[in-house]
């Protein structure tokens, strides 16, 4: 056990990595107080909550909107109601990139920063980018493209003879 450790510490002498993540099933929501005893008005909250992406793009980072479906800090599963908490060791003001739209804006990214990014493991990234990619190919509008493609017939454009072959043409009938 210790030989283990060891081999996960770093020159610094600390652990490589982060927690795992953590899941709060929805039945033991009720027993969780999440709201940390502060009074809102949740008519202000939904006021000054952004709705489209210009509202949010020069907005305050970390982004203080845990709730969006862009931000990294949760997810919530639609179907079980369960909050899983990406990164369970720090708060959301803590985070150095919270939104997957900023993200996105940078350009490519490789899988090791994707993994970092949402605190997975490149192997999973990579499982999950080839389980996206097969559902895009067999999405019925990938279906309808190909089936789209292969009932268009391919037509053979044939170029225009260049205008010197035509002038030499006709100057050899002229002949």
């Amino acid at each position: 056990m210790r030989a283990r450790m060891a081999s996960q510490e770093t020159k610094s002498g600390t652990r490589q990595g982060r927690r795992g993540v953590r899941t709060i099933a929805a039945r033991r929501l009720s027993k969780v107080d999440l709201s940390d005893g502060l009074p809102f008005d949740p008519e202000e909250l939904e006021r000054l909550r952004p709705r489209v992406r210009s509202d949010c793009l020069d907005g305050p980072r970390p982004c203080p909107w845990v709730g969006c479906k862009y931000h990294l800090y949760l997810d919530i599963n639609p179907r079980t109601g369960s909050i899983k908490l990406n990164f369970p060791d720090i708060e959301p003001w803590e985070m150095t990139q919270s939104c997957v739209l900023d993200i996105a804006d940078q350009g490519p990214v490789t899988l090791e920063d994707v993994g970092r990014i949402m605190n997975l493991t490149r192997e999973r990234i990579r499982q999950l980018e080839v389980a996206a990619s097969e559902k895009v190919r067999s999405s019925r509008v990938a279906l309808e493209y190909r089936e789209f493609h292969r009932e268009t017939p391919r037509t053979v454009t044939r170029r225009p003879a260049p205008a010197v072959a035509e002038e030499e043409e006709e100057e050899a009938e002229d002949l």
